[in-house]
């Protein structure tokens, strides 16, 4: 019974010299690829409920006028509105890239086509200009939250319906 004992414990004692497992050999984890601006939501749905588009409106007074922006701070303005009192009309400029297609104008009351060209002053911007009786400055003076930019081939812009654009109107139509 000794033996039996006796040999229990050497190989209980054996069994407990033996090394323990080497670690586990250490997890690569590689760095995500760099990747250009993240690529623009699909928006589907009522315009209605897609986000605004970031950004704040500016408003100035130059010799040729009054200007309301809006864009983000430190780049170009997405869009302008500029009242040309001389001619007494607004011209909307949209930064864009693809010249000679309409610009769509979407307001809680109304939705207007324009037709959009080549901006005079600036390449990377396409224009239209809207006349001041025209009721579509009053649909985006007092629209309901937000005004939506629409142009074809490129992102919608999503502007919040803040005093600037009421501004210009008046501006132009004073």
């Amino acid at each position: 019974m000794y033996i039996r004992y006796l040999t229990l414990f050497a190989t209980l004692g054996l069994a407990a010299c033996v090394a323990p497992p080497p670690p586990p050999a250490p997890k690569i984890i590689s760095a995500p690829p760099l990747v250009g601006a993240p690529p623009t939501p699909r928006l589907t749905g009522d315009w209605n409920n897609w986000p605004f588009t970031p950004g704040n409106w500016t408003y100035r007074r130059d010799g040729r006028g009054s200007v309301a922006q809006f864009g983000m701070s430190g780049r170009n303005p997405m869009i302008s509105f500029r009242c040309d009192v001389e001619n007494r009309r607004v011209t909307l400029s949209r930064e864009a890239s693809a010249p000679g297609v309409s610009l769509v104008i979407r307001t809680s009351s109304m939705t207007k086509t324009l037709a959009a060209t080549a901006s005079d002053t600036n390449s990377a911007y396409l224009t239209a200009n809207i006349a001041t009786t025209d009721p579509i400055l009053d649909a985006m003076a007092f629209s309901r939250g937000r005004v939506l930019v629409e142009m074809e081939g490129q992102h919608p812009v999503i502007l919040p319906s803040w005093a600037e654009i009421a501004r210009i109107v008046e501006d132009c139509r004073g």
